[in-house]
């Protein structure tokens, strides 16, 4: 038992804040928290039964992903939704490859960095608008970089349906992005 706590803590460590950066491009940053939280203790629970017949990445986001699903579905969050509940991202302090500009421990012109910053935001806003079935294949890609037949593998779906599925939802968010966010950022 101590192994499988041992495993949990390094799991726990490597995925947890690419799994709540996920959740709240799926579900919003006001959800995260808590779905983030409910994934980690279903890995827990299910860590002993972990055979390894897939990569350990592809079964951990798989369990993010069917909680968000779960998440999605259940009245009280289509009631959250439509009352407006804000899950902007908090982008105050612009990161670039994981240090912080602002502070000077990166140095980088800042007007590249405001400019990256915008365009991000205005991403962010765009993909969130997507349907769910591209929004989890677009974020999966886009933001976690994962490849086709990974994303295939943790959504439980053919990789032909999942390059269908990137197809569609990034040409939706290109015409999103053009239509509201400057369009020379993204031609």
């Amino acid at each position: 038992m101590p192994e499988a706590a041992l495993n949990f803590e390094a799991i726990h460590a490597d995925f947890r804040s690419k799994i709540h950066r996920y959740l709240a491009r799926l579900v919003g940053e006001y959800e995260a928290e808590d779905l983030t939280q409910e994934v980690f203790l279903k890995i827990s629970r299910a860590l002993p039964a972990f055979r390894g017949e897939s990569k350990l990445s592809t079964w951990v986001y798989r369990i993010a992903t069917n909680t968000a699903v779960d998440k999605l579905r259940t009245s009280s969050f289509q009631r959250t939704l439509q009352d407006g509940v804000s899950d902007d991202v908090d982008l105050d302090e612009p990161e670039i490859g994981g240090e912080n500009v602002v502070m000077g421990e990166k140095a980088c012109m800042l007007e590249e960095v405001f400019s990256r910053k915008e365009r991000y935001e205005c991403f962010l806003d765009h993909i969130k608008n997507l349907p769910a079935n591209y929004r989890m294949a677009v974020a999966l890609n886009e933001l976690e970089g994962m490849a086709a037949s990974e994303i295939a593998a943790i959504l439980g779906l053919s990789v032909n349906v999942v390059k269908t599925r990137l197809q569609r939802g990034k040409t939706r968010l290109l015409l999103e992005l053009k239509a509201h966010c400057n369009a020379e950022d993204w031609l």
